[in-house]
């Protein structure tokens, strides 16, 4: 019997980024699918106030946001239009003194998707880079840990992934897919 390799010393925190991970492609899979097979002609047609494309949008830009080490990092994706009061895409209440727009323009189904598809191409790398062990959350409005801050994130994009979902389900009576977590990784 020959002996086995060693495996690759772990950190205590690598199970943890593995689950994040995991977790994060199937939230993001399963909100690709609902964005991706969503009507065409019902993309900017608003539902309790939001349309689709809002919701899809607002999901996709904190995920990004609150996925980097800390507020100064941050680095809106390609075509974010920032020259507007609310940039995610929900409005909020507006500022009398603002001469912006409240919201940008729809995005289309392309750019959602093809943000989506930046998401889940560098999650590897992005939760990677996180301080897992960080005693803040880099966003002075979340006083938390930096682990806690990353299931709080996930929490939102599965409340906000579930309401388009349902709105799929409504628009063409079938459901998005359920995407597994995947397989563990080797470790």
């Amino acid at each position: 019997m020959t002996p086995s390799a060693a495996a690759p010393d772990r950190g205590p925190n690598d199970a943890v980024r593995d689950a994040l991970k995991r977790q994060y492609q199937a939230a993001l899979a399963m909100l690709r699918d609902a964005v991706e097979r969503f009507p065409d002609e019902r993309w900017t047609e608003p539902v309790a106030g939001n349309a689709f494309w809002q919701v899809a949008y607002h999901a996709l830009f904190f995920t990004h946001f609150y996925l980097h080490a800390h507020v100064d990092a941050f680095r809106p994706f390609p075509g974010h239009q920032h020259e507007v009061e609310h940039a995610d895409g929900l409005a909020g209440p507006p500022d009398p003194a603002s001469s912006l727009p409240l919201l940008p323009e729809p995005y289309s189904k392309t750019h959602v998707l093809a943000f989506a598809d930046h998401l889940i191409a560098g999650l590897d790398r992005t939760v990677d880079a996180l301080d897992l062990d960080a005693p803040e959350s880099g966003f002075p409005w979340y006083p938390m840990a930096k682990l806690e801050h990353q299931l709080l994130n996930l929490r939102h994009l599965a409340h906000h992934t579930g309401q388009l979902a349902e709105r799929f389900r409504a628009a063409t009576d079938t459901g998005v897919e359920w995407a597994s977590s995947g397989p563990r990784t080797a470790g």
